[in-house]
């Protein structure tokens, strides 16, 4: 029978990894796997309680608020603001940062950018929804974050992750050195390690893009999709379409089977849809982790430093090779970035 290590564990065991950061990392890890737990049991009896629907309002992006989105919101914003270990948030249900301002949290190492609740449209009809999380180090001194706290590039995150909550609910992260995925059991109420060592495959067979708005897309863009459904015995085409219209349940598939995730600029998003702060950034750092690439159609995502909090760009994420030939695209039809 083989042992069972736990999310607690296995980051004790990888502390040594980070000599300067003296265990508060590893703490607020386990803060957010502490708010992930109370956010799946909310998630998985929504359909029993009155957390479905909208609350009414809309967010600073601009979307309809849900039930689920306000409660995840304030679970994450708790267990980081108790935990001691984080001085500041950005969230995407927030228009500006929150700083942490308690004696324990002043001279805090660490802010986290999250998306307490993505693909929350879907939550409605019991479709896979994630939370994103991405942490640096801040560069102010002491007292309560800044916004230069989370104006840096991604290459500096020194974690990020992902939670999926579906047919189970899976913890993913990387700390810069490989990905590794946590399956929550119920039963004990704890992350075990089910997914050591995560590698993408450097091809795949389906491609994610929401093709209603194909009109709207760059040439390049048009023309990868073209790429795609082309018949080739040689390259295993065409390749099959696969999008679910959450970005942490498409991401997490073709992470584990291959394959490419494209949510590029459109008519009515000229700067993209997703937000590289805490939704792009974390993920391209997960994906390169585990062999993939990340990029905006011209540059990488991990290099691309953010000006204003909600900052919006284009992605390409996923295996490889498939994300190289995108990009070729990109560049042969596409005279500029828009």
């Amino acid at each position: 029978m083989s042992k069972v290590k736990t999310l607690g564990q296995f980051i004790i065991e990888k502390q040594n990894d980070f000599p300067y950061a003296k265990g508060e990392l590893s703490r607020l890890l386990r803060d957010i796997g502490i708010a992930a737990k109370i956010v799946h049991r909310e998630v998985n009896k929504a359909g029993l309680a009155d957390i479905l629907g909208e609350v009414g309002e809309t967010n600073v992006q601009g979307e309809s608020v849900k039930k689920l989105d306000v409660f995840a919101n304030e679970q994450f914003i708790a267990a980081l603001s108790v935990g001691g270990e984080c001085c500041g948030i950005a969230s995407e249900e927030n228009e500006d940062i929150i700083p942490i301002d308690t004696p324990q949290s002043r001279n805090a190492k660490y802010v986290v950018a999250m998306d307490p609740l993505d693909g929350s449209s879907n939550i409605d009809v019991n479709v896979s929804v994630g939370t994103i999380f991405s942490i640096y180090r801040r560069v102010s001194l002491t007292g309560p974050a800044t916004h230069e706290d989370f104006q840096q590039r991604g290459t500096e995150q020194v974690a990020a992750g992902y939670i999926i909550y579906g047919s189970s609910t899976m913890l993913v992260y990387t700390t810069g050195k490989g990905v590794n995925g946590f399956t929550l059991d119920p039963s004990i109420g704890e992350f075990c390690l089910s997914h050591p060592n995560m590698k993408t495959p450097s091809n795949g067979k389906s491609y994610s893009i929401n093709e209603g708005n194909y009109v709207h897309f760059p040439d390049g863009v048009k023309k990868y999709i073209k790429y795609c459904q082309e018949e080739d015995k040689a390259t295993k085409r065409p390749y099959s379409s696969r999008y679910i219209g959450s970005a942490v349940a498409d991401i997490h598939r073709n992470l584990i089977t291959g394959g490419i995730y494209i949510y590029p600029t459109t008519a009515s998003s000229p700067k993209g849809k997703l937000r590289l702060l805490y939704e792009c950034s974390p993920l391209a750092f997960i994906i390169e982790q585990a062999g993939g690439k990340a990029t905006d159609g011209f540059q990488r995502i991990l290099e691309i430093e953010p000006k204003t909090l909600h900052q919006r760009t284009p992605f390409f994420a996923g295996s490889s090779e498939m994300v190289d030939t995108a990009c070729d695209y990109m560049k042969r039809y596409s005279a500029a970035q828009v």
